[in-house]
């Protein structure tokens, strides 16, 4: 008897949250600030304008450059630099849509 090939019988059941469940986001911690990306620069650059109304040249760090694409509009988390917190940060994660409309509704992200 053929045995089937469970790859192609099954459906695609991913799970799209939108059965109402619950979604894990990950909320700014001491010293993290979350921001909209306003313009990339290229070279891993980016500008992003922060939820305390400054305008970043942010860095996306070498673990991330490949594995995560940040376009303009993207919400992200920046941690503000030690010297210069003004005016550099680095991009420590990036939310999506669903994570981002979340961060709206319970106040973290005043954009």
């Amino acid at each position: 008897m053929k045995k089937s090939n469970n790859k192609n019988n099954h459906k695609n059941n991913h799970n799209n949250n939108q059965g109402g469940e619950n979604i894990r986001v990950r909320s700014p911690r001491r010293g993290e600030i979350p921001g909209v990306v306003e313009q990339i620069l290229g070279h891993g650059k980016l500008k992003v304008r922060c939820n305390d109304k400054q305008i970043r040249l942010c860095r996306i760090p070498g673990k991330m450059k490949k594995r995560i694409w940040i376009r303009e509009g993207d919400v992200v988390l920046v941690k503000p630099w030690d010297f210069q917190s003004d005016e550099k940060a680095d991009v420590i994660w990036r939310y999506t849509r669903t994570e981002a409309n979340y961060l709206e509704r319970r106040g973290f992200l005043k954009i």
